[in-house]
């Protein structure tokens, strides 16, 4: 089941772009981290709560189309959509947009991994209730 979209705001900046005054490919998955990110501080799992349960999160695999180019100072709306929620893993399908057209998407696993040994771990109850309950009905966001 899909979830509904979270969508995370943010602008170019020149950090952001190569020498040719594009924003580099790679940091469209920077971009992508930054929506997930907040999508789970919006759901009440920031860096606090991840810590004190001796969690991080790893991506597992990512795939992405690369669409359309992002310029010095635009502004762009970053993506996540809850696609799939496992024992120990979620997928996601986020996109990079501006003015609402894809300017690059992908599909995102990523896992949960204990602190200490870096091992797969299942998401924690509570936090596998409120994923469930935002692929069912979405989170809205913004930085």
């Amino acid at each position: 089941m899909s979830g509904a979209e979270f969508s995370y705001k943010l602008r170019v900046y020149i950090e952001d772009t190569d020498a040719g005054g594009i924003v580099y490919y790679v940091n469209y998955l920077k971009f992508m981290e930054r929506a997930r990110t907040e999508m789970m501080r919006a759901l009440g799992f920031g860096k606090d709560y991840i810590f004190n349960h001796d969690l991080m999160f790893v991506v597992r695999d990512v795939a992405v189309q690369y669409r359309l180019p992002a310029q010095l100072d635009d502004e762009l709306e970053a993506t996540a959509t809850i696609r799939e929620l496992r024992g120990a893993t979620m997928r996601l399908h986020q996109t990079v947009k501006r003015d609402g057209r894809p300017l690059a998407e992908g599909e995102v696993t990523i896992a949960c991994v204990d602190r200490a040994g870096v091992k797969p771990r299942r998401l924690p109850r509570e936090m596998l209730e409120r994923l469930r309950t935002a692929q069912a009905a979405g989170t809205e966001g913004e930085p």
